[in-house]
């Protein structure tokens, strides 16, 4: 039965299966090959914005990128915050870890390698400023625990909710000369569902959906753009970044023998329902249409027969600052 519950959260976790197998493993491989040497006596300093509930954080360490870091994770919502504290937690106990933790703070320990994990609530445009400016009388130090002169910046499914071209030169601000970015399942405008349910609206949605992403307007500003991915070469060229690899991240998500892996179908789900959202009250598109299109869709999820795919762009590159 469909889920009634829309947890983004939920969303969050049940996708990392998706992420992990979409990632570009050739870009993967020449962020692992780019990053300086670390030591537990010289940790790299590693900033992500919009870290969710802290997949990327356990993948860095599931697949060996980092080992001796302190690692700011930022987030603008307090809900993800804390469920990554509770999943880095079940995740660290489940792999034998040593683990402190602090508030917004969380040591996790193996081998004689550190990683410092600091969860830190803020907006990214409002800590981008805060970091330019420094640390100021009152303000929390957490907020400041990577600071400018990062090794590593990583942007993991958000950028396509911002004006990159607004707030690219403050994100690469933030990065130590030669620094690294690693920009990771940037939309780029195709989604596809299978099969066919009528050929008008199977293109007409996804077309108007996109639209949202382009006109949606954060406290009065533009924040978004469906093609992300593709505009991301011309605004880091601009910006004064060298490209080191790019390459394709598409989402495919599809039903083996009837069902779908892990909680994959609950991702669909919630794809489905925040189409459903973004396009109620669309002028082009009437309600019953729209309900029909989505319920249909939903059925496929059910029965095991919806095909997802969405074309994503990864890019790793340097800034010299």
């Amino acid at each position: 039965m469909k889920p009634t519950d829309n947890s983004f959260t939920r969303y969050l976790a049940a996708k990392k299966s998706i992420d992990d197998r979409s990632l570009n493993q050739h870009v993967w491989e020449q962020l692992a090959a780019a990053l300086p040497p670390a030591s537990p006596g010289n940790p790299l300093n590693v900033i992500e914005i919009g870290a969710g509930i802290g997949t990327m954080i356990e993948r860095t360490l599931e697949r060996g990128l980092l080992q001796d870091a302190r690692y700011t994770a930022l987030d603008n919502q307090p809900e993800n915050l804390a469920a990554a504290r509770l999943r880095l937690e079940a995740w660290a106990n489940s792999r034998g870890m040593e683990m402190r933790s602090s508030p917004g703070q969380m040591l996790l320990e193996q081998n004689q390698h550190q990683l410092v994990v600091s969860l830190v609530h803020a907006d990214v445009l409002d800590w981008i400023s805060g970091q330019s400016a420094g640390q100021s009388a009152g303000q929390d130090a957490a907020q400041h625990a990577a600071g400018p002169g990062a090794d590593l910046l990583m942007a993991h499914a958000v950028l396509d909710l911002l004006d990159v071209p607004a707030i690219l030169p403050g994100l690469l601000g933030l990065l130590a000369r030669r620094g690294l970015f690693y920009f990771s399942l940037n939309f780029d405008g195709l989604t596809l569902l299978e099969p066919a349910i009528d050929p008008e609206l199977d293109e007409l949605i996804p077309l108007l959906y996109h639209r949202t992403m382009d006109n949606r307007l954060v406290s009065g500003k533009s924040s978004g753009d469906s093609r992300t991915g593709r505009h991301l070469f011309a605004h880091l060229q601009n910006a004064g970044a060298d490209l080191l690899a790019a390459g394709a991240s598409d989402w495919v998500v599809y039903p083996v023998q009837g069902s779908y892996p892990g909680d994959e179908a609950y991702f669909l789900h919630f794809i489905l329902h925040t189409i459903h959202q973004a396009l109620s009250g669309t002028p082009e598109l009437d309600s019953p249409s729209l309900d029909g299109w989505v319920a249909q869709r939903h059925a496929q999820v059910e029965c095991g027969e919806l095909v997802y795919i969405a074309h994503q762009i990864d890019v790793l590159g340097r800034w010299h600052g």
